[in-house]
């Protein structure tokens, strides 16, 4: 059975990539797209033993049993990343064909719009695991500095138009039409914010948590004073910033056609005269901009709405101008949700059993949903991922609290494991399934060799004879493809990269 009694102190730095201090829990993954560390490697015969779940007694006091001592890792953590990973795999992949779980084309939120609240969630987790003893400052920062330099390359490898792949199999983008934001782009920023002021604060030994209900937001208040001023940044300029008409040439129509967009407007929250937009036209510049936004698939872009199609006879200018995603300012409310993550991590450091933990993390993430729901429906702030706004923050911060908790309560309070052993595995490989998988480097080095032409290659012929055709509907067929020929193919190798102790670290 478990050892009864545990410490703050027993919960591994797993996540982050710098020493605290003991040398027995050297952590190795920094942020939330790395999920392994060497402690897995030496651990691997003894997995199925750790958490093996509280056997006697009743619910209750299963939840209050103590943490166990010494154990490997938080198990939930790698979990919730590879679960997330697996989600952007099926909705990139599979959401054209199925809409309902893409990206909301402008305001709403679908399954697809949770996968970039849940990564930053994920990252703050890992950051308060990471810090929660800080022996010296400046090996801190400079490693915080190393990893996010290396996020932000491979986000504009990845996402900024070098890389075509899978589909395109040329690399190289042209300098004048660069993007430069992104996903990793976005969490770079966050886990270099977040990061910095999390070691400002912590103390060489870490923060002593005294007893009280709001106590642990007293400890940490000076993090709590960082997100309001967040908070107060973001919303003076998406109300206070005037926005003026302006031009822009179609990315994908006639280069000389030029378009305007009639604005001079305040604290507008339409696409084409809210100042988040106008912030990225102005730093990035117009033609650094994603050119094929959500918002063209909008009622007012799309008669096939919420899925592409012909654009209506009386559709407005603005639905072919191009709209940066992960821009600047959406990007700064981002950071709002990587500081709930490291609340959960503070949580999960100070509690010292599963039911504390889950009674905080529960009703924090029932009031972040309600909270964002009611500012969805009273029309102030809808929930909208292209803006970030706070509703969306509150939305989504609460249901990944959510699901951590549920991921929690069966794997690390009830020993539950091997039904997520996949995404486990992949969670602690997720910058490997990431790039390989998500951003389709692996897909686009088989499509290298093909027969005769380009689209003759080994995964259309798979795709096509083994599951389109066996399921005589294109849409399903897709949809099955991803589940098992790209999910289920990207689990069983990540255990593989597992088993032989390979993990691709930033």
């Amino acid at each position: 059975m478990m050892d009864q009694k545990a410490s703050h102190d027993d919960v591994e730095e797993q996540n982050v990539g710098l020493e605290t201090g003991n040398k027995d829990h050297q952590a190795e993954n920094e942020i939330g797209l790395n999920g392994s560390n060497s402690y897995w490697t030496k651990a691997r015969g003894i997995r199925d033993r750790v958490f093996h779940g509280l056997t006697s007694g009743s619910v209750d006091d299963k939840l209050g049993s103590d943490v166990a001592k010494k154990r490997a890792r938080v198990a939930t953590l790698d979990v919730f990343r590879g679960l997330t990973v697996a989600l952007m795999i099926l909705v990139d992949d599979a959401g054209s064909y199925w809409p309902k779980i893409n990206h909301s084309p402008w305001n709403g939120c679908t399954l697809a719009d949770l996968v970039m609240p849940f990564f930053l969630f994920i990252v703050g987790v890992a950051i308060a695991l990471a810090f929660k003893r800080v022996p010296k400052r400046g090996t801190a920062v400079k490693r915080v500095i190393e990893r996010t330099l290396k996020l932000l390359f491979w986000g504009i490898i990845l996402q900024g138009g070098y890389s075509h792949a899978p589909d395109d199999l040329a690399y190289g983008v042209d300098m004048k039409l660069i993007r430069w934001c992104g996903i990793l782009q976005r969490i770079a920023l966050s886990y270099f914010i977040v990061s910095l002021v999390e070691i400002a604060i912590t103390k060489s030994d870490g923060l002593m948590l005294l007893e009280g209900r709001f106590e642990i937001f007293k400890l940490y208040k000076w993090q709590w004073l960082f997100a309001f001023i967040v908070f107060v940044v973001y919303h003076s300029v998406v109300y206070g910033l005037y926005v003026p008409d302006w031009h822009f040439m179609p990315a994908d129509g006639d280069e000389k056609t030029i378009y305007t967009v009639k604005c001079g407007v305040k604290a507008h929250f339409g696409p084409a005269c809210n100042a988040v937009g106008y912030v990225d036209r102005r730093v990035w510049g117009i033609h650094h901009l994603y050119g094929f936004p959500e918002f063209r698939r909008a009622q007012s872009c799309s008669l096939d709405s919420p899925a592409e199609g012909p654009a209506p006879p009386n559709a407005p200018s603005w639905c072919l101008a191009p709209y940066e995603p992960e821009g600047l300012m959406s990007s700064i409310s981002a950071i709002l949700s990587c500081i709930i993550g490291l609340h959960y991590g503070h949580v999960l450091i100070h509690f010292k059993d599963h039911k504390k933990r889950l009674v905080h993390w529960i009703s924090s993430g029932v009031v972040l949903i309600l909270l964002g729901t009611i500012l969805h429906f009273s029309d102030g702030l809808p929930m909208n991922k292209q803006l970030y706004s706070f509703s969306y923050v509150c939305f989504t911060s609460g249901a990944a609290g959510l699901l951590f908790s549920a991921l929690y309560i069966m794997i690390d309070a009830y020993g539950v494991r091997r039904p997520t052993i996949l995404l486990e595995w992949m969670g602690m490989n997720a910058m490997l399934v990431f790039a390989g998988g998500a951003q389709g480097l692996l897909g686009g080095f088989v499509n290298g060799f093909y027969y005769e032409s380009q689209n003759k290659n080994l995964i259309n012929w798979i795709q096509k004879h083994l599951f389109n055709n066996v399921w005589h509907s294109v849409r399903v067929g897709v949809l099955m493809y991803v589940l098992f020929a790209e999910i289920l193919f990207w689990g069983i190798l990540s255990g593989l990269c597992h088993y032989i102790g390979w993990y691709w670290k930033l």
